[in-house]
């Protein structure tokens, strides 16, 4: 994921997060729902990064069954296990179809940027 794509849709989150906090009323589905679709592409995208950063390889991406992984795990922890040991937290099953696709969502995307880099690296050659 490219720092532009990551700094909007980290801007975009954070954004609605200090709105929430501030008590401002927001559309339903930006209030309830677009964190949730937004979350895996950021922890990705950020993990992505990182691991680009201390392998020196800029063609790094996560395997599918990485990604499916991730969305389940954050599907199970987030809309099971927290909403049965803490009050605080609800169970949402459209939460869990968002993280799936947020996470295949990134998944594509990341896809499509490592044809380009491909692509540009063959041309140098």
């Amino acid at each position: 994921m490219n720092k532009a794509v990551f700094t909007v849709m980290a801007s975009i989150a954070i954004g609605i997060y200090l709105m929430q906090k501030a008590e401002i009323h927001l559309p339903e589905f930006l209030n309830n729902y677009l964190n949730d679709l937004l979350c895996l592409p950021l922890v990705l995208g950020g993990i992505s990064f990182a691991i680009r950063r201390l392998k020196k390889d800029a063609s790094f991406k996560f395997p599918l069954f990485s990604i499916l992984l991730m969305a389940t795990y954050y599907s199970i922890y987030f809309e099971y296990y927290l909403p049965n040991n803490n009050q605080r937290y609800t169970s949402d099953w459209i939460d869990v179809f968002l993280y799936f696709s947020g996470a295949i969502g990134f998944y594509c995307y990341e896809k499509i940027q490592l044809r380009k880099f491909e692509a540009v690296t063959i041309k140098r050659i």
